[in-house]
């Protein structure tokens, strides 16, 4: 322990007194649990950052475990990104540049009439391409968009393509869209309608870095016929879309529990419902309710191993996050 040479008057003396670490004493079980997670999520460090990412693991487990012992409508646990600070973990994963969540304009054409207590267009036949993982890349916007679009034509013709997300991280830039740095689904869906169509991921595939256009126009297999943008904050009307057409892309603003975020419905009073503070883009794949809460059903893109198999359901209804502050859609052309 650290002594610290303090001048104290005690029987006309100077002595040593010790001064109290901060950072709590890590047992012997502690250290086996990390590395078990280490062993399982195939992580390595230096011997100078084992202690700092030890330490952050432990912060991390001890907010988990004190999450799972309240009352709350959903759960946490461990996953890959127990080693990292939230700070950390925004200038990696999520979008790093502000993004002006607001529709061109509204689009979308509400039909009238009712609509179905719940959906899940994974269980309507092979209409969801499976969870991809967006890796240290704050390319979220683009799955987003690949996962709607590729919904789209599944619904409309029957087959479900792998659409490229690395065109739209190095070709959408004029469409104020800013690769690993940001962007939202409806500029980029108006990206592929202006540019005349997206290829496929086999001949463009994902490399999870800014990189130049490599776009081949013979080589594009689906294509955008019109951006149907909901009107911000009709949650109603996003409900809707997801009911009659088919999956919406959305953004939000993630906070520090949800990257934690294990089942159950995620809701979060503190989290911000300004359109300028979304920093991460989804899409709802279907909607329901559980115990008189209703919730989206949202497919993610940080792989299989977060979340409930890549997916989260968030409360519906009260513009969680902002969620309904941009809400989209493409209307395929066949």
């Amino acid at each position: 322990m650290r002594c610290e040479l303090l001048l104290l008057l005690a029987a006309g003396a100077f002595f040593l007194a010790p001064r109290v670490s901060s950072v709590p004493a890590v047992s012997a079980e502690e250290k086996f649990l990390f590395k078990s997670w280490m062993k399982q999520n195939n992580k390595k460090y230096h011997l100078s950052e084992y202690h700092h990412r030890l330490h952050t693991f432990l912060e991390n487990k001890r907010r988990i475990d004190k999450h799972n012992a309240g009352n709350h409508s959903f759960t946490m646990r461990l996953n890959q990104f127990s080693d990292m600070s939230f700070d950390e973990f925004k200038k990696t994963y999520l979008m790093r540049l502000p993004q002006n969540c607001s529709a061109t304009k509204g689009s979308h054409v509400r039909r009238l009439g009712p609509y179905p207590e719940s959906v899940d267009w994974r269980k309507k036949g092979n209409f969801v391409s499976p969870v991809k993982n967006q890796g240290g890349c704050g390319s979220c916007w683009t799955f987003s968009t690949t996962g709607g679009l590729e919904s789209a034509v599944a619904i409309a013709t029957g087959k479900l393509l792998s659409l490229a997300e690395q065109q739209l991280v190095d070709c959408a830039q004029d469409f104020n869209n800013h690769g690993c740095n940001g962007g939202l689904p409806s500029q980029a869906f108006e990206y592929i309608m202006y540019n005349k169509g997206i290829m496929g991921e086999d001949t463009y595939p994902y490399e999870g870095k800014d990189g130049t256009c490599k776009f081949q126009p013979n080589k594009a297999i689906a294509f955008v016929k019109d951006v149907a943008n909901i009107t911000a904050y009709d949650e109603e009307a996003m409900t809707e879309a997801v009911a009659h057409h088919n999956p919406v892309s959305f953004a939000f603003e993630v906070t520090d529990d949800f990257l934690s975020y294990h089942k159950g419905i995620y809701s979060n009073p503190k989290c911000s419902k300004s359109p300028d503070k979304v920093n991460h883009a989804v899409l709802a794949v279907g909607y329901g309710k559980e115990n008189g809460i209703p919730y989206w059903i949202v497919k993610n893109s940080w792989g299989t191993s977060w979340g409930n198999n890549g997916y989260f359901l968030i409360e519906r209804g009260k513009n969680m996050c902002g969620l309904a502050d941009c809400a989209s859609y493409p209307i395929p052309q066949m």
